[in-house]
């Protein structure tokens, strides 16, 4: 009778701490999607609200006036204000009222950055063959990186960027760029290892070489 009641005990212990596992692993997953905020494009001035990058000048809100912005990329996926030295995310679903804001404030449009998708396409929800590889390896030796830089480079995010694509059953097989790396960062560091990381990041994603070439690979 005690050797029952001692197993149904236990059962229900092992129950539970799998239960425990299972919303640890949902909570984690969750905290790698923090989304990039809202905005409200005006007529000279962007508010932006919710920004979730601390060290960026958007968070938490922050207003982007257009005599302040030096340029911005709207051409694929989420759109991208450059400002004081900051990258600003703004939702692809805005990239109309942005163009007409560019246009309005005479703010320069510029093309794609792609170095951190071609960083990050080891992680897309697709096959990554060796000719793809050597393929994003080419175009970011072109931008001034180096063989061992982006090895080094993968093998800090890797973990994370699986987490933050398969985990969270995001399943992206298109693009990965800046603002998913940060998201899936900044679930994992402290406070001031994100705040040396984002600075790191923005320089990669802004690095060009003196054949730049913004077509996707």
């Amino acid at each position: 009778m005690w050797q029952f009641l001692k197993d149904i005990f236990n059962f229900k212990r092992k129950e539970s701490s799998l239960n425990s596992n299972r919303s640890l692993e949902f909570f984690n997953a969750k905290k790698l999607l923090c989304g990039i905020g809202e905005s409200e494009i005006r007529e000279s001035e962007i508010v932006i609200t919710k920004y979730p990058f601390e060290p960026s000048i958007g968070y938490p809100t922050a207003i982007l006036s257009a005599k302040d912005i030096d340029c911005m990329s709207v051409d694929f996926t989420v759109c991208k204000v450059h400002v004081k030295n900051d990258i600003i995310f703004i939702s692809s679903e805005q990239k109309e009222k942005l163009k007409q804001f560019a246009e309005s404030n005479n703010i320069r449009l510029i093309p794609q950055n792609w170095n951190w998708d071609w960083i990050l396409e080891p992680y897309l929800d697709t096959e990554f063959t060796k000719e793809n590889e050597q393929r994003a390896l080419e175009r970011l030796l072109e931008n001034g990186f180096t063989t061992n830089e982006v090895d080094t480079t993968r093998a800090e995010v890797k973990n994370q960027m699986y987490a933050y694509n398969f985990d969270t059953m995001l399943w992206d097989w298109c693009s990965l760029g800046l603002s998913d790396v940060l998201s899936a960062m900044r679930a994992k560091y402290s406070k001031e290892q994100f705040r040396e990381f984002y600075k790191r990041a923005l320089k990669i994603e802004k690095r060009t070489g003196s054949s730049t070439n913004f077509s996707q690979v």
